[in-house]
């Protein structure tokens, strides 16, 4: 039987990262809940065990169903009957056989149905789900949503709406407009109140990700006269309630199993969720990344597959007497392909590790005061985590759409045939670089820990760490990428141009990112050589190249080349 969880020795070594005891005994507040859930953990060990459980669960239900449906579901697609959406046929299936797993509501609290487990599963039941098929982790993963009502919500509010997520029911985060895709302070959605305080939304969302879901999140304007993020507040809506309507299903490149709809709000009754005016400002900065460290998990599930596709087809395909993985060509794109889907997956899981620690501490807060050094750790692992969710986010998104690209490539003439699912997986990957924030804007969110040396400092710590002499060229090119990287970033800087900075703002990403990634597989290939040393021995030369090509670039660019050159 096919177990994506158990053929993927990677996910078990980051299960048990060192870190995992502090988060986990800090999320199960030292297992105290073991004396009112007989399904809580008793201690560390106990805990991971009950990870690990779940995740061959999912696996198998990765590799069983929602992998074997995938192919009728990208065909079938969702349609609109009556204003609202239906799933492809398949989707049900995928749905009811993780909901009679009980695996919905993973890292919600036990009380509401959910199972309490820490960021760090939940993602690798993201990453699962995405290699079985992406569209899905677009209907399944939208979990986020019920986090952000566990976090901001009433008392009541979480009592009545989180046991419905643990029992499956399926959610949405209705954010863009027509006119306000990115630039969510246009939003004009009304949210307006009768005179018995109930709220009503009236207007139009646009490019929802299963946007018919049962319970939403929607971002409205719900301060009379108001034109910026100030005036907006964020709403819970409830599909039982009625008011409101899908007016169009958009027709899609890829992860065609999604619903993307356009929502027509008329008179819809909601309720504010936290308090006014704070929408845009707090409750949608922490949504929004908490979505983008899915669609990071989303692309390495995407390049996973990926690779998988490419290395099993060149092994199988044979040509002038050979299977094509003998030819050098065919074997480098194997290759990299590999080398950045492990470099993806170690960037994913420090940041989760990050995001995982920070909002633990930050639900301990609003039991009890935090002790001088809880908050100083809190901290830190709050502006690790601010720094490293663009960063996973860009870099992840746009190695999944390369992967994609070159799994193709693999498979030549066939790759553009719909009888392999390569075609598929590079039409899926497309959106990963877009949606809930393009790369372009992951750089402009990044930036601000280039210019304030959040990734360079964070890169001479892991240049700090021990690692096995198996990986010192390795490590002697990272620090050569380094210097190139501050010598950059001090040139682009001594212009003293904000418009210069912006311009370069990628360049100096992407170099920091190549750094981080290959540190973090260098250490991985110290702990385990078997798994990683290959990997990261290719993806530092790539990495090299790229941090050289980037840093000659600005090198030889003059100032007014931006004005002059790129600005219309």
């Amino acid at each position: 039987m096919a177990n994506f969880y158990n053929d993927n020795k990677a996910l078990h070594y980051y299960l048990h990262h060192p870190l995992m005891k502090e988060i986990v005994t800090m999320r199960e507040r030292n297992f105290t809940e073991c004396k009112q859930f007989d399904y809580a953990p008793v201690d560390f060990d106990d805990a991971i065990d009950s990870y690990e459980r779940v995740l061959e669960v999912i696996g198998e239900i990765c590799g069983e169903i929602i992998a074997p449906n995938a192919k009728d579901v990208d065909l079938e697609g969702p349609h609109l009957d009556n204003g609202h959406v239906t799933y492809a046929s398949a989707t049900y299936k995928n749905l009811q056989a993780l909901n009679q797993a009980g695996l919905m509501g993973i890292t919600l609290p036990r009380r509401y149905g959910g199972l309490n487990f820490s960021q760090i599963p939940y993602t690798m039941a993201a990453d699962l789900v995405s290699r079985a098929d992406a569209s899905f982790v677009n209907v399944w993963g939208l979990q986020d949503c019920a986090e952000t009502i566990n976090e901001f919500g009433s008392e009541d509010q979480k009592a009545r709406f989180l046991p419905r997520t643990c029992a499956g029911e399926t959610l949405a985060m209705d954010l863009t407009e027509p006119d306000a895709g990115s630039d969510l302070q246009s939003v004009m959605l009304k949210a307006t109140q009768d005179a018995d305080g109930t709220w009503r939304l009236n207007g139009v969302k646009r490019f929802i990700t299963n946007g018919d879901g049962d319970i939403a999140l929607v971002l409205a304007r719900s301060e009379e006269g108001s034109h910026d993020g100030r005036g907006l507040s964020m709403f819970i809506y409830d599909k039982r309630d009625g008011g409101m309507t899908v007016r169009r299903i958009e027709d899609k490149m890829g992860i065609h199993g999604s619903p993307t709809c356009e929502l027509v709000f008329k008179d819809a009754k909601c309720e504010l969720c936290g308090e006014r005016r704070l929408g845009l400002i707090k409750y949608v900065m922490s949504l929004m990344n908490g979505a983008r460290l899915g669609i990071a998990a989303q692309s390495v599930g995407i390049s996973e597959s990926a690779y998988r596709e490419a290395d099993e087809y060149a092994r199988s395909r044979e040509q002038f007497g050979h299977p094509i993985i003998q030819f050098p060509a065919v074997s480098e794109m194997v290759a990299n392909i590999k080398a950045k889907l492990d470099a993806s997956r170690a960037l994913l899981y420090e940041c989760t590790r990050f995001v995982d620690y920070y909002k633990t501490l930050e639900a301990i807060a609003r039991e009890r005061t935090l002790t001088p050094e809880e908050r100083k750790v809190m901290k830190a692992y709050n502006r690790l985590a601010d720094a490293f969710t663009p960063l996973a986010k860009g870099m992840t998104s746009e190695f999944a759409n390369q992967n994609a690209y070159d799994c193709v490539q693999v498979h030549g003439g066939s790759g553009f045939m719909r009888d392999y699912a390569c075609e598929r997986i590079y039409r899926d990957a497309r959106i990963t670089s877009i949606y809930e924030g393009t790369t372009q804007l992951q750089v402009v969110a990044g930036l601000r820990h280039v210019t304030t040396g959040t990734y360079l400092n964070r890169i001479k710590e892991y240049a700090m760490q021990n690692y096995s002499d198996a990986v010192a060229d390795q490590r002697a090119k990272l620090e050569q990428m380094t210097a190139l990287f501050e010598q950059a970033f001090a040139s682009v800087k001594g212009q003293n141009d904000p418009d210069y900075i912006t311009f370069h703002a990628r360049r100096l990403m992407e170099m920091a990112g190549y750094i981080i990634m290959g540190y973090l597989l260098i250490g991985d290939a110290t702990n385990e050589p078997d798994l990683f040393l290959r990997s990261a021995k290719v993806f530092v030369n790539i990495g090299a190249a790229q941090v050289a090509a980037h840093a000659e670039f600005i090198s030889d660019f003059a100032p007014n080349d931006v004005a002059g050159a790129y600005m219309q």
